[in-house]
């Protein structure tokens, strides 16, 4: 054997080891993301047992509304609109190591914001104008909204996850208030706000019932994916998410980064709330609160908050959302089914990573 040969044969058994390492790391990652997914099913499964329904069917209803139908997939692929807006704004807070679990607060005051203002707003201005505004406006009512569990996070070091679960109780009940009170339309019996005439609403895309949001909720997290993994401004968030203290040591204002994480989190909620309204909904009915910050959150988990896989698991929860909905009407299980489902999916995940966790810890030792 040469001397020059020696070098390129321990390149060589470099490179196989680092693609053995690589192939490990992607298969571990598959089974730590759809095993818990996949053990999820099974006990919601085993819940319908329980409860005298057949899971079998109660999941092929789920695919035949939510993905296989045209009907089905067109309103499933119009439910991500939102559901991609509060996922961005999960993955800001989460990736800057906060935890903002105010986004349904955020989502209706934004909703209830646009609402209010754009029947007015498309009286004085041309239509796409007046969209424009209503979603600034109710992009700024939601960062307000915000600022103070973010003032009491960045100068007294409050805990986020109580002040914004907190917020998220108030924010709801305000936007009933207002609802039912202050921005009500005068000339319908049920408490709403005014209806959005359809014409002036967000365009379909293709000649379908497919809103254009969704390409507004395509852009806005896959912007955040871009902003937080390739701009200063994003490595700066991530290490403060990593480490606060050496953050402050390496002369980062950590204060003002907090608050504008929060801003950017709440916002993007806020968004998320004006175009469920602006491209679907139309008006806002007082009581109406779909939840979908709460069920974004395992999506991100999941995604381990990369924005191009948040697509992918925003997808399945509007499939499983929408399918839900036909499946609870012809077997008779109660609407929420899902978000027990989701719900389940969390705990599992959270199971998983805690087992996965200590696995490593014990082959360190």
């Amino acid at each position: 054997m040469s001397i020059d040969t020696v070098p390129a044969a321990g390149a060589t058994a470099l490179d196989a080891t680092a693609a053995v390492v690589t192939r490990r790391d992607i298969q571990h990652r598959l089974l730590m993301t759809i095993g818990p997914i996949l053990a999820a099913l099974i006990i919601a499964g085993c819940i319908l047992l329980a409860v005298g329904v057949d899971p079998l069917a109660y999941y092929g209803f789920v695919l035949e509304r939510g993905l296989l139908s045209p009907l089905g997939i067109q309103q499933t692929l119009t439910r991500m609109a939102p559901l991609l807006f509060l996922a961005a704004g999960l993955i800001v807070a989460f990736r800057a190591g906060m935890w903002n679990l105010g986004g349904d607060g955020q989502f209706l005051l934004g909703a209830v914001t646009a609402a209010a203002s754009a029947p007015v707003f498309v009286e004085v201005m041309p239509a796409w104008l007046a969209l424009i505004c209503s979603f600034v406006i109710a992009m700024a009512v939601a960062m307000l909204w915000s600022l103070v569990p973010a003032l009491l996070r960045a100068y007294q070091g409050v805990n986020e996850i109580i002040t914004t679960l907190m917020m998220t109780f108030l924010g709801t009940s305000l936007a009933n208030v207002l609802v039912k009170l202050m921005i009500r339309d005068p000339g319908t019996t049920v408490p709403q706000t005014r209806t959005l005439p359809v014409e002036d609403r967000l365009p379909r895309l293709f000649d379908t019932t497919i809103t254009s949001g969704l390409l507004l909720g395509l852009a806005a997290i896959i912007t955040v994916h871009l902003v937080m993994t390739r701009t200063a401004f994003g490595l700066k968030l991530r290490i403060v998410g990593a480490n606060p203290r050496a953050a402050i040591h390496a002369g980062l204002g950590v204060p003002n980064l907090t608050i504008a994480v929060f801003a950017i989190s709440a916002g993007l909620a806020g968004l998320a709330g004006a175009v469920d309204i602006l491209g679907v909904q139309g008006n806002v009915r007082a009581d109406w609160n779909p939840a979908y910050g709460l069920a974004v959150i395992p999506v991100v988990f999941l995604a381990r908050m990369n924005g191009f896989a948040a697509i992918g698991f925003v997808f399945l929860l509007s499939v499983l959302s929408i399918g839900g909905e036909s499946a609870a009407r012809r077997l008779g299980v109660p609407n929420h089914f899902t978000l027990v489902l989701v719900s389940i999916v969390l705990i599992v995940l959270a199971l998983a990573e805690y087992i996965d966790h200590r696995y490593n810890q014990s082959r360190r030792a």
